[in-house]
């Protein structure tokens, strides 16, 4: 065996993993492409209720309100997208610019198909900017139309365009299917919008969001268009469009969402487009926390931070709207930051940090935390104990060794749920009644 020694302190890597921090990408040669800034968009109110989000105006508001309360002065989410055909959302949207105009943080916006009908839809509502779906494969563009094709296609969208530059409007075109489509047809239409709109003025300047419709994209430059991300961006950086005019919509059905919001970012697109905490059709929109967790990460956001704590609350919502978290969502389901596991519950007693990737209590807000099974041993037992009671018995405590083994009698007779706190409350306090409480340490 090659010759090991111990250092004089242990090496925690904390380049990478700071003590109060999220984890941090300790770059070996910082990518020239990464834009100068990074942040995000969202799409609750459009794309989380189309995907069964069940809003009313009033629940809309609320979500609104967490948003711009997690977002605070950080820039984290700059703007929020809202659907405009039903009186419901139309209220929504009124609400939240009236807070946006009394200072909220999160700027309103509208989603329309690139049709003329719509922009009428939008004209007096008092947007500064419009979301337009502007199908871009043959999937949509051949399938959409009758008679169909990409001239067809293009040239109802460029109507619409014009009227909504004509409006005062800054229209923003959303790439549907691009991770299916043709980048010719994608550049030829791009460049024919700038154009079009470049009389018009900075402030009009049209923005393209690059939508990953199916979830087909890949993260790696070296995979062909149309699926590799990162040579999407390229090309359209090639075209002379800036990082701030560019944005990503993935979604997650084959499982990728976030690592190609990365791969997005990291080839020159500043703008992420999703919904906090994974809502949206199918398989779900981009996580925005999880994607800020890693931009902040890449050393985004150096003063003022999103509050991660806020979205406590928000999650919180959803279940009373009868839309919870899956148990094990990332970051802020039930059992996101919950082993059950023997081993793990006696590493959290012994250097809680083991079985921790960051600060989660204070940074997340959320406990870390042990639920009790057959698998959960003794460790697990006193995890609980040390976490509810502040005291930490023996392991050879005789009281402690009666609840151990009324949670074996338990399991042997064929209980298949864990044992939590509520039920354990007891025991303990019957069986440990001659320890004093100290403050917990987790």
């Amino acid at each position: 065996m090659a010759k090991i020694s111990d250092p004089s302190a242990p090496d925690y890597c904390l380049e990478s993993f700071p003590r109060d921090d999220f984890p941090r990408f300790a770059w070996t040669r910082r990518p020239d492409t990464l834009p100068p800034e990074a942040w995000t968009t969202e799409t609750t109110h459009r794309d989380g209720q189309q995907g069964g989000l069940p809003l009313s105006a009033e629940q809309g508001l609320k979500i609104y309100d967490l948003l711009c309360r997690f977002t605070g002065t950080s820039g984290a989410i700059r703007q929020a997208e809202f659907f405009v055909y039903r009186a419901s959302d139309r209220a929504a949207l009124q609400g939240a610019l009236d807070r946006y105009r009394a200072g909220a943080s999160i700027e309103p916006t509208t989603w329309i198909r690139a049709t003329a009908k719509d922009v009428e839809l939008i004209k007096t509502l008092g947007v500064r900017e419009t979301g337009m779906l502007a199908s871009a494969s043959d999937y949509h563009t051949f399938h959409k139309f009758k008679p169909g094709g990409r001239v067809q296609a293009a040239r109802t969208y460029l109507d619409a365009v014009k009227i909504t530059l004509d409006a005062g409007i800054r229209p923003r075109l959303h790439l549907e299917d691009a991770t299916r489509a043709p980048m010719a047809f994608m550049l030829a239409f791009i460049e024919t919008v700038l154009e079009t709109a470049a009389p018009y003025g900075g402030a009009q300047r049209p923005k393209f969001r690059v939508c990953d419709t199916m979830g087909l994209g890949l993260p790696y430059e070296d995979v062909a268009l149309p699926r590799s991300v990162p040579m999407i961006f390229r090309e359209l950086r090639r075209l002379g469009l800036r990082p701030d005019d560019l944005e990503f919509h993935p979604h997650n059905d084959t499982g990728l969402v976030v690592a190609n919001c990365l791969s997005a970012v990291r080839e020159g697109c500043s703008v992420i487009n999703g919904t906090c905490l994974g809502k949206g059709e199918r398989t779900g929109n981009a996580p925005l926390e999880q994607v800020l967790v890693h931009l902040i990460g890449m050393g985004y956001f150096p003063g003022a931070r999103p509050d991660f704590t806020a979205l406590n609350a928000l999650a919180a919502l959803y279940a009373e709207m009868g839309e919870p978290l899956p148990p094990k969502y990332p970051l802020y389901g039930r059992d996101a930051h919950r082993t059950r596991a023997g081993i793990h519950a006696d590493g959290l007693n012994k250097f809680w940090w083991m079985y921790a990737p960051f600060d989660v209590p204070t940074l997340l807000g959320r406990p870390l935390e042990v639920s009790l099974t057959k698998d959960s041993g003794i460790a697990g037992l006193i995890f609980l104990i040390k976490q509810h009671l502040g005291i930490e018995p023996a392991k050879d405590d005789p009281g402690l060794q009666e609840i151990h083994d009324w949670m074996l009698r338990e399991f042997d007779a064929g209980r298949q749920t864990s044992i939590e706190w509520e039920e354990l409350e007891p025991i303990v306090k019957q069986h440990l009644n001659h320890m004093r409480a100290q403050p917990s340490a987790i």
